[in-house]
């Protein structure tokens, strides 16, 4: 939305609005003193038209306003701070209507109660501005709620992947070799790809992929292993049946102009596991694995087995099929990384379906609880050693209970850091009916917060940093309590 046409007719849509509603009246009325019908005043005023000369005129004289008092691009006060949104390129780089949003309904909105609206979109800057908020991670929060809207599913994008394999005739699944996708990129696709060491480039030693359109060129960091090689081909792939033109060139770390940019990214990795991992096979066999009386650890190592050697593929794969097609609707996903020589853990990636669920990244850097089991195992975790387990997790605080099943692995990338994927089920009626080792003796239940600042469990004997953020909560209801103790002993005499 950054033409200047279609700036001025919103401007005019907006400024016309505000000098109705001056007058108290509806588009009715404004319709009845001018002759101009109800349906083009309210294109007006949705940005959509701009009215010719002579109508501005029988709208100024109707409203007793000037000519000028239209047409001018300099907005009221209250709505100052929306021009340089009007004027940025906000609307063309998060497409609302991935979230059901009519842009010109939005403008409405902010023209009905413009001080409110203004105090909350400040709110919003401030709060980005202390959390460090920047454009990136604004961007990946953005699309984490797309996912979370759709259950991280799309249909059409497993049948594209079913389609391409049909057309291929290459089967689906773990022995899908990289240079079968290879030899499609190249002799079909018209790629040239070579292996580079990435690592006399300085920083680059961490770069898995670079892409160089000019060319169609595929550089590859010549120390990937055969499962990762296969996903960056496979992504590629995803990238060129999808049809998506405007992309990042860049893998795993991201280098992007736009959100269209970020969202594309995604779908060509949809597209990859869709290809990696059946999802016919998955639903299959872990609806199996849930029906087993007895948690045992191997036995869910032995899953992931079947379908890939990146237990990251296979946690984040679940996510597509668990909600859509298993009927658990409430789950997360996340990854977490130790760094070596360090103590601290950051949450990389999350995703939660259904709703918020208890355990969450935060930027206030806040000590996540040394009880969760994905955790554990990253503390736990040994040299070059795939590390699996699952507890009951109690939230003691919130009154949610979880099954959460984690992996964890040394991420080769990262110059000796850990990784840990986890999937949380919630536990309600429906998961406990689909789970049968809920009950396994093998399956611990712990007592676990979010953060060692808002948590509450007083023996804990892993907490990193005293509860102040909970103290702090205290603090105000016990200030609260006091004070309905005074309105009362008041009220009583």
């Amino acid at each position: 939305m950054n033409a200047e046409s279609d700036y001025i007719k919103t401007v005019f849509g907006l400024k016309l609005k505000q000098q109705r509603q001056k007058n108290s009246w509806s588009l009715q009325d404004l319709s009845v003193k001018t002759g101009l019908s109800k349906s083009y005043l309210n294109e007006i005023e949705n940005g959509k038209k701009y009215p010719k000369h002579d109508k501005i005129i029988l709208l100024s004289e109707a409203m007793q306003c000037t000519f000028d008092d239209l047409v001018s691009t300099k907005l009221d006060k209250n709505l100052t701070p929306f021009s340089e949104i009007l004027q940025s390129d906000f609307f063309k780089e998060i497409p609302l209507e991935l979230f059901g949003i009519n842009k010109n309904n939005l403008i409405s909105i902010i023209s009905d109660a413009p001080k409110k609206v203004t105090a909350f979109i400040n709110a919003l800057i401030e709060i980005s501005q202390n959390y460090n908020l920047g454009k990136e991670r604004f961007y990946f929060a953005v699309l984490r709620s797309f996912q979370e809207l759709y259950d991280n599913y799309f249909p059409e994008i497993e049948e594209k992947a079913v389609i391409f394999a049909e057309e291929n005739s290459i089967t689906i699944g773990k022995n899908l070799q990289s240079d079968v996708l290879e030899k499609i990129l190249i002799e079909k696709l018209g790629y040239q790809i070579q292996s580079e060491n990435f690592e006399q480039y300085g920083t680059l030693g961490n770069l898995r992929s670079l892409y160089i359109p000019e060319k169609k060129l595929l550089l590859l960091n010549n120390k990937l292993e055969p499962d990762q090689k296969t996903f960056i081909f496979a992504k590629e792939i995803g990238f060129n049946v999808l049809d998506l033109k405007n992309r990042p060139n860049t893998y795993s770390w991201l280098d992007f102009g736009s959100f269209e940019e970020i969202l594309n990214n995604y779908y060509a990795s949809y597209f990859a596991g869709a290809l990696l991992i059946s999802k016919t096979e998955i639903i299959d066999k872990t609806s199996d694995f849930f029906l087993q009386n007895e948690w045992k650890p191997n036995g869910f190592e032995e899953l992931i087995e079947n379908f890939t050697h990146s237990p990251e593929t296979f946690y984040y794969r679940l996510t597509n099929i668990l909600s859509s097609e298993l009927g658990i609707k409430d789950l997360f996903y996340l990854c977490l990384v130790k760094k070596k020589n360090t103590d601290k853990i950051q949450i990389l990636k999350e995703l939660h379906l259904n709703h918020q669920q208890a355990p969450h990244a935060n930027a206030t850097n806040e000590h996540y609880c040394r009880r969760w089991i994905a955790v554990k195992n990253l503390q736990h975790l040994k040299e070059n050693e795939i590390l699996t387990d699952a507890q009951i997790s109690h939230y003691k605080d919130l009154g949610f209970s979880y099954l959460v099943i984690s992996t964890s692995q040394k991420n080769p990338f990262s110059d000796g850091s850990n990784r840990s994927y986890c999937l949380g089920i919630l536990l309600n009626t429906q998961t406990i009916k689909k789970i049968n080792f809920i009950k396994s003796p093998t399956l611990k239940t712990v007592d676990v917060g979010v953060t060692c600042e808002s948590c509450s469990i007083s023996n804990c004997e892993v907490r990193q940093a005293p509860p102040i953020r909970l103290e702090k909560d205290h603090f105000n209801q016990n200030m609260k309590n006091a004070i309905n103790k005074i309105r009362k002993d008041c009220m009583g005499k």
